[in-house]
């Protein structure tokens, strides 16, 4: 009777698992960038349709890479990737607008990333690069 008195026990401490170091997360990341150079090599040859598939279909990938608390540099280069390539796409289609969008999450993206290095300084510009130009090709008659 008096143990009904007692204070509920504490709740068990929920032990924060790293998942970046799940085998599912390097495996979705070795995907992701297998299926952006496919893309790439299709958008290469002149075949839009089959690299808007692996596109579209990469999408899931990335999002689920960048939900964990603190993604990788790998996944965050392979979403990049994966996004650049849409943007190109979606530039190429006339759709500047859409294209900007993705250039600017790319900016975005690599404005704040923490270490900066020389390649996410390249991301960085490139990402600019393709805002500039579909401002530029905005503003054309």
């Amino acid at each position: 009777m008096l143990a009904a008195c007692a204070p509920p026990p504490p709740p068990p401490q929920a032990t924060k698992r790293d998942e970046t170091k799940e085998p599912w997360y390097g495996q979705t990341v070795d995907q992701l960038a297998a299926q952006n150079l496919k893309a790439k090599n299709f958008l290469t040859n002149s075949k839009p349709d089959d690299a808007a598939v692996l596109i579209q279909s990469g999408e899931p990938l990335a999002s689920r890479l960048l939900a964990v608390p603190k993604p990788t540099l790998e996944a965050m280069e392979a979403a990049s990737d994966l996004d650049d390539l849409y943007a190109r796409m979606l530039l190429s289609n006339r759709n500047y607008g859409w294209a900007r969008l993705f250039f600017q999450k790319n900016a975005a993206r690599w404005k704040l990333w923490t270490p900066q290095t020389e390649d996410t300084a390249r991301r960085l510009k490139d990402a600019q690069s393709g805002i500039a130009e579909c401002d530029r090709r905005m503003l054309q008659p």
